[in-house]
């Protein structure tokens, strides 16, 4: 994403640099510009050798014919000492794209905390007779990017709810599935995302309900004959995009040639060139137009997979007509997202723009307002307390996918050794709880002689708690594992 203009690496020196201390070098590269030349920066005086080659490698690479009209922002920093070891135009403002990821984790992690969790409820808005909810379903999101799509519609997190209905005694539903994403505001597109991203993942919208990170798999497949239109199946079914499907079969061995439009607030999905006779079939991933109605309407489909009768249609809160829904409701259910230290592996790894931006609209949440701007206020004020000055700055959107968005290496540097400080610290918190599970565990099998398997229960039950800083939860590690599995599957069939 923008990352053939802009980039950012993180290197580590080597022990003849600066012996037993991690130095990161952070390099910002935008090719609209000419490079001039600047004077590093002194360098500590400690090994001043290993210091004097890293320059002269860093002055080689720049002066390569690949970069000589790119512009450079270099910051290099002992993490042992601090000390500034190298810099160039460190202090200047360029597009971060996908860094821009660093500064909102680092002030989600801030504003959050790494225990974090999305909450998603199931709501009954009538009372349950004879086996029917006389009413609505209301599923209320809090905005977790996490649910994906399993291997069918009928399973993951949606059949657990399927079955979670079915064991408080409902096979059928009199009303609609009602989509409640009020968590947020209803600006899903970031400020300065270009019409040519829509309708990738890229530029995913972002809602407090959110499914299958609000994209459909698209396999499109040639046609019988050269010059007959290409087929093109959607998977998961209820993406809610109306296809203008002008792709055709080309001659065999030619290149697949697909491009996408898609305008901002429009489900009309246009899709443009050529895939070869009898060639293997090209798998594109695309976002929704309404992932609130995606959401609801791919639960609705589940639902009746299961064997529960749904008399209603699938609708967004927004869309409601009729009969409003009823105040408060019995809570059915409540699905909990992985920590946001889980979360944030998705995030960085795989680079999901939409994990970004919801992070940040909830940080602005958390503050009071959850839009775009209350997310950016919100960073900004966690920002200020690590030395980033506000100028060092401009952030739109939580991914880097705006072209507004600038950040100078001092501040990336900042915002990046302040995210190592909550993660160290947080490792150090769970080698205390572990200490403190041995303690216990110990203390246990002195007061208890019932033997060591019961000793041993106990010890594990209480490392989790404390490591985690959550209540034992003995179903969390076989939800981590099957949402990781899921992520892998989704991945497998065309993700970043």
């Amino acid at each position: 994403m923008q990352m053939s203009l802009v980039r950012a690496a993180s290197i580590r020196l080597s022990s003849r640099i600066d012996r037993g201390a991690l130095a990161f070098l952070l390099l910002f590269v935008s090719a609209c510009h000419a490079a001039p030349r600047l004077a590093p920066a002194p360098a500590a005086p400690a090994g001043a050798g290993g210091l004097s080659r890293l320059q002269r490698e860093i002055e080689t690479i720049l002066a390569g014919p690949a970069l000589t009209r790119s512009y450079w922002g270099i910051l290099v920093r002992s993490a042992k000492s601090n000390n500034t070891l190298y810099s160039l135009n460190a202090g200047r403002l360029l597009m971060p794209g996908s860094t821009m990821k660093i500064v909102t984790l680092a002030a989600a992690a801030e504003r959050l905390g790494w225990d974090y969790v999305y909450d998603t409820q199931l709501v009954a808005a009538g009372p349950i007779e004879s086996g029917t909810l006389n009413g609505d379903l209301i599923v209320v999101g809090s905005g977790d990017p996490s649910i994906l799509d399993g291997e069918a519609v009928a399973s993951g997190v949606f059949a657990d709810w399927a079955e979670a209905l079915k064991a408080n005694g409902i096979r059928t539903i009199s009303g609609r599935i009602i989509g409640d994403d009020n968590a947020f505001d209803d600006e899903t597109l970031g400020p300065g995302w270009t019409w040519d991203d829509l309708p990738g993942r890229d530029a995913a919208g972002v809602s407090a309900l959110q499914y299958n990170e609000n994209t459909v798999q698209a396999t499109i497949t040639p046609g019988a004959a050269i010059g007959a239109a290409a087929l093109v199946r959607f998977a998961p079914p209820g993406s809610g995009l109306d296809l203008d499907n002008e792709l055709t079969t080309a001659a065999p061995g030619t290149v697949p040639s697909i491009s996408a439009r898609r305008s901002a607030g429009s489900s009309r999905l246009e899709l443009r060139g050529s895939v070869p006779l009898a060639g293997e079939p090209v798998v594109r991933i695309f976002s929704v137009d309404n992932p609130t109605l995606f959401f609801v309407t791919v639960f609705r489909d589940t639902l009746i997979s299961h064997g529960i009768e749904v008399r209603g249609p699938a609708v967004d809160v927004d869309d409601v007509t009729g009969a409003r829904p009823a105040a408060g409701g019995t809570v059915l259910s409540i699905h909990h997202s992985p920590p946001l230290s889980d979360l944030a592996t998705r995030l960085m790894k795989n680079s999901v723009n939409l994990y970004a931006e919801t992070l940040l609209k909830t940080i602005g949440a958390k503050a009071g307002a959850a839009t775009f701007e209350g997310g950016r206020t919100a960073a900004a004020v966690a920002l200020q307390p690590w030395g980033v000055v506000p100028a060092g700055v401009v952030q739109v959107d939580g991914s880097g996918l705006s072209r507004y968005n600038y950040v100078t290496a001092e501040a990336r540097h900042g915002a990046d050794a302040r995210r190592r400080e909550r993660r160290d610290a947080r490792a150090v918190r769970g080698i205390a709880a572990r200490r403190r599970a041995r303690w216990h565990t110990r203390r246990e099998d002195e007061r208890d002689g019932r033997g060591r398997e019961r000793t041993r229960k106990v010890g594990h039950a209480r490392q989790r708690s404390f490591a985690r800083g959550l209540r034992d939860d003995r179903g969390r590690r076989a939800a981590r594992l099957r949402h990781r599995r899921e992520q892998l599957r989704h991945d497998a069939r065309g993700g970043d």
